[in-house]
């Protein structure tokens, strides 16, 4: 266990256009912000809620060498070697608890006492060539969470990001809201994305992240009947280069999650996440490395006929 020293820090209540996130020990309650929403405006500090300090001495300290590609890729395009942080590795995961109940988890960020940060991307509507390349040379892990209806023109592409470290959760089919609509209709996007992306990668997701982070107790509930372990929201968004922040404090914090897109502005975005997390002195760990049960595939979940489907 890696001791770290610890201090009250004072965390404001996020919103933005009239979306509150509230956040109790890296549990996150309520209406979710649109990743397409305009950075918060901080509310009154709440100094009941706690985060760990970290302890310099633990912290990733810059490392000379530069970034690499395998020989054969082909150089970057729109992008240097040299813009790549460097990380050391990430420190052993301590695994969370969830708790108990008939509804998934939904977590903004992961309460831990490491320095690191979890990156996260979502859709794959876009499937830009330098992706791979950024991929092999940060060589960190990188959880994308996929629609299956953005992906399926190009399977494969996201098998070549898995070969330097993503990993592949669910979606959705078709990225709608979800909250608000009925049982029937959300087990659909739900349980039977999974399946797809389960069919065509070797490896059931055993983690969802809602479109736009919206939910209810439907899709939570939904999530764990699927074998989904737990329910993801955001703590930062990365759009056009530049990182948002929901909280009064503009910096990455220890178990932050961050949430970024296939989008034309990738590799700006990409390099942007990298270089927020480094300058926080933290270190990208990979999320299903500390959800218990994520870091093998999800086992069989067998529903009524009624739900079951042709995938293709």
């Amino acid at each position: 266990m890696i001791t770290v020293s610890r201090r009250r820090l004072v965390l404001g209540a996020a919103c933005a256009a009239l979306v509150v996130v509230p956040t109790v020990a890296g549990w996150s309650t309520g209406r979710a912000l649109r990743p397409s929403a305009a950075p918060s405006v901080s509310a009154a500090p709440d100094p009941a809620v706690l985060m760990p300090s970290v302890d310099p001495a633990l912290s990733p300290s810059p490392a000379s060498t530069e970034a690499t590609l395998p020989a054969g890729m082909g150089a970057p395009v729109g992008w240097k070697l040299s813009d790549v942080p460097r990380f050391p590795p990430a420190p052993p995961p301590e695994p969370i608890t969830l708790p108990p109940g008939d509804e998934a988890p939904f977590l903004s960020r992961i309460p831990v006492t490491q320095p690191v940060a979890f990156l996260t991307i979502d859709d794959g509507f876009l499937k830009n060539p330098e992706a791979v390349k950024l991929f092999a040379a940060a060589g960190i892990p990188v959880t994308l969470f996929l629609t299956t209806d953005a992906i399926q023109d190009d399977v494969p592409f996201f098998n070549r990001l898995r070969d330097y470290g993503a990993v592949i959760e669910a979606h959705t089919i078709s990225h709608p809201e979800l909250a608000g609509r009925g049982y029937d209709f959300q087990r659909r996007q739900i349980c039977d994305g999974a399946d797809r992306l389960g069919q065509w990668y070797g490896r059931r997701p055993v983690l969802f992240r809602p479109p736009f982070g919206d939910k209810d107790h439907t899709t939570l509930r939904i999530a764990k009947e699927c074998g989904l372990r737990a329910v993801f929201m955001w703590k930062e968004t990365v759009d056009k280069g530049i990182v948002r922040y929901q909280e009064q404090l503009k910096r990455v914090q220890p178990g932050d999650i961050i949430l970024m897109h296939f989008r034309p502005a990738f590799v700006q975005d990409f390099l942007a996440a990298l270089r927020a997390i480094h300058r926080a002195g933290l270190t990208p760990a990979l999320l299903e490395d500390y959800v218990p049960g994520a870091g093998s595939p999800a086992p069989s979940v067998h529903f009524p006929p009624a739900h079951v489907r042709d995938l293709g």
